[in-house]
């Protein structure tokens, strides 16, 4: 009985859905290339160009330097130049701390902070990001390679691995970016992150109980068991007065931390805190010879410019596989935290960056870092911070910053010599305490159960197990949450909003009302062969759930599928509307009316035999066109009229 356009009497309104046009399978597949590995479309800016233009606008991609450089100003220098030599002397503290917490000579923090802010300067697109070492990729590189080869037995063949790990760091970040792949770097989600930089902080202050302390020999393990009972075995050997120099300096780190807070235009209080702690105690060292009486001091600097260290990488079994495993690991560690720092405070000032150029730019750094002596560096988020408050225009602080680092090499390392190594463990425990972010767990515990549950797992595995171990556990609840929203989709009833043509869910709205005779089922996720059986078998209950609460009422005659947020089939969601056909025809004569369907789901099934057994004339626009449909048939056709109804339809 329906009309040309398909619609039943009464229901004018009602279209059918058309069926896509046919296209071809390779501009199909071309596009969802596209839409997965260029959802940006990084080439628009070269259509319509010509030969040098596009050469031009080529390496202002690559270096975005050449876009801003051009109309830089003095206004714009006298803010970076600030900026810029504050967070050098935040930079300074910490990259010799950092270094010595991955086991590596001090001089590489500073090496670490010369040569890749300069690269960054150049080819990075965030304004804010000043780049350095961060404490969790220094903590992942002493335990992962630690484990391999000890740094106080081999240090030469320990330093080498370093190297290597930080070229394949910088070679895997990179060839995310060419490959377009950034979005491997979103299955750390935000609940991971809190969780495992919350555990690696936790780790990083415990093991800086050893300086605290003063003691001479400490466990590599990161675990907490392991280093509560490193502590505890060795109480003979503690020393007071690393003890109470230490406590004092985290104190006074903590207080000019605290004051910055409550008043935000003294932050350089707190970042220039670090600084004036090393001056304060290698004055006090030397002044007291507190060397002699067990307070452990750097010692040595060399004076120099990074030496090159290309012949320094080994790419030798067995040694390259625990470079390559660390150097992924530590990489996608790294780009991880500098993207969302990045894009943290490109939020702020509203601006844009590219998430795949800053991982060709953070993987080109530490490519040419790993030849120049640096190990891994990214873009920490309190140094990041203190640049952002000190008013950095553009990514010349890091120049600044490098420039602050060359005098340093140059002139300045013997004045780091009787600098204390509890000072240093002072400087480190400060930062981390800045990483446990207790109110965001909290906050997730109230929004999202789950979350919290992949946050603690990320924290305990750090603490308990090993950093790795964390990580691992913590991406692999993520990724059974994925599974399960894919496995396990939603299914709910729908029922009709008084006095509108809206359908909405019954159990989230009390005021919808289902229709006599006809269920309304939504289904909330694509359907693939991960969910097939499952919304065959859910939709089964459904029917039965149904058929029982509707005895001496109005039988059920109608299923309505809505279609809506269904994106996509396979041939597996093909074959279970089809045996949903099958047992709603063999079990009673229910209807099955499809509403809404996306382009790609009619195409598919244009293809199968299951458009033909459902009935075009039962595919419907809108849930409303669909139950108008069945509540005409129903007032029309009498329930054991089944004959009568399939001619009128």
């Amino acid at each position: 009985m329906g009309n040309a356009d398909g619609a039943f009497p009464g229901t004018e309104y009602a279209r059918r859905v058309p069926v896509p046009p046919p296209r071809p399978f390779l501009d199909t597949f071309r596009a969802n290339l596209k839409e997965t590995f260029f959802p940006d479309d990084p080439l628009r800016q070269f259509r319509n160009e010509r030969g040098p233009r596009r050469v031009l606008l080529g390496l202002k991609y690559f270096l975005p330097i050449l876009e801003w450089a051009p109309t830089y100003s003095f206004g714009l220098f006298k803010a970076d130049l600030i900026a810029g030599i504050t967070i050098a002397s935040l930079a300074i503290p910490q990259g010799i701390s950092y270094a010595k917490l991955a086991n590596l000579p001090p001089i590489l923090g500073l090496y670490s902070s010369f040569v890749p802010p300069l690269v960054y300067a150049m080819m990075g697109s965030s304004r804010d990001l000043a780049v350095g070492t961060v404490a969790v990729a220094s903590l992942l590189i002493g335990s992962m390679l630690g484990k391999e080869v000890s740094p106080t037995k081999d240090p030469a063949l320990y330093l080498h691995l370093a190297f290597t790990a930080t070229f394949f760091a910088g070679l895997f970040q990179a060839a995310l970016g060419l490959l377009r792949l950034g979005f491997i770097v979103d299955f750390l989600s935000h609940a991971t992150i809190v969780g495992f930089m919350g555990g690696a902080a936790t780790v990083v202050c415990l093991q800086q109980l050893k300086g605290m302390l003063g003691l001479q020999h400490f466990t590599t393990a990161t675990d907490l068991v392991s280093v509560v009972k490193s502590v505890f075995s060795q109480v003979h050997q503690w020393r007071w007065e690393s003890a109470v120099l230490g406590c004092c300096f985290l104190f006074f780190l903590l207080l000019t931390r605290f004051f910055s807070k409550r008043r935000p235009k003294f932050f350089w209080v707190s970042a220039a805190a670090p600084l004036t702690s090393v001056i304060l105690g290698s004055v006090l060292v030397y002044l007291t010879h507190a060397e002699n009486h067990g307070v452990q001091v750097i010692g040595y600097l060399k004076k120099g410019l990074n030496p090159p260290s290309a012949t320094s990488l080994t790419f030798m079994p067995p040694y390259i596989m625990v470079a390559l495993k660390t150097g992924i690991v530590t990489g996608v560690i790294a780009l991880a935290e500098g993207i969302a720092v990045g894009r943290s405070f490109a939020m702020f000032k509203n601006y844009h960056i590219d998430g795949n150029k800053e991982m060709i730019a953070i993987g080109t750094m530490n490519m040419v870092g790993s030849l120049t002596s640096c190990y891994l560096t990214t873009g920490p988020f309190s140094r990041s911070a203190v640049n952002y408050n000190a008013g950095c225009k553009t990514a010349m602080s890091n120049v600044v910053m490098a420039i602050a680092v060359m005098i340093t090499l140059l002139f300045l390392t013997p004045l780091f010599h009787y600098t204390p190594l509890v000072v240093l463990s002072a400087i480190i425990i400060s930062a981390m305490l800045g990483l446990i972010d207790y109110e965001a767990a909290i906050h997730l515990w109230h929004v999202d159960k789950v979350d919290f549950c992949v946050c603690l797992g990320a924290y305990l595995g750090v603490v308990f197990v090993s950093v790795e171990i964390g990580l691992v556990i913590a991406v692999s609840i993520s990724i059974l949450r994925v599974l399960l929203f894919v496995a396990r989709p939603r299914t709910t009833a729908l029922g009709n909003i008084p006095n509108s043509m809206a359908y909405r869910r019954v159990d989230q709205y009390p005021a919808a009302q289902t229709v006599p005779g006809v269920l309304i089922l939504r289904i909330d996720a694509p359907i693939y062969f991960a969910n097939a059986s499952y919304l065959r078998e859910r939709i089964s209950r459904w029917i039965d759930e149904e058929t029982e609460s509707s005895k001496g009422e109005t039988s059920l005659q109608y299923l309505i599928l809505d279609m809506g947020a269904v994106g996509s089939i396979d041939t597996s969601g093909i074959s279970m509307l089809e045996e949903v056909k099958k047992i709603i025809d063999r079990s009673c004569s229910i209807k099955l009316v499809l509403a809404n369907p996306g382009s790609e789901v009619m195409k598919k099934l244009s293809s199968s035999k299951i458009l033909d057994a459902i009935g075009h004339e039962w595919i419907f626009l809108t849930v409303a066109d669909a139950v108008a449909a069945c509540n005409f048939m129903l007032h029309t056709c009498k329930p054991s009229d089944t004959t009568s109804c399939e001619n009128v339809v």
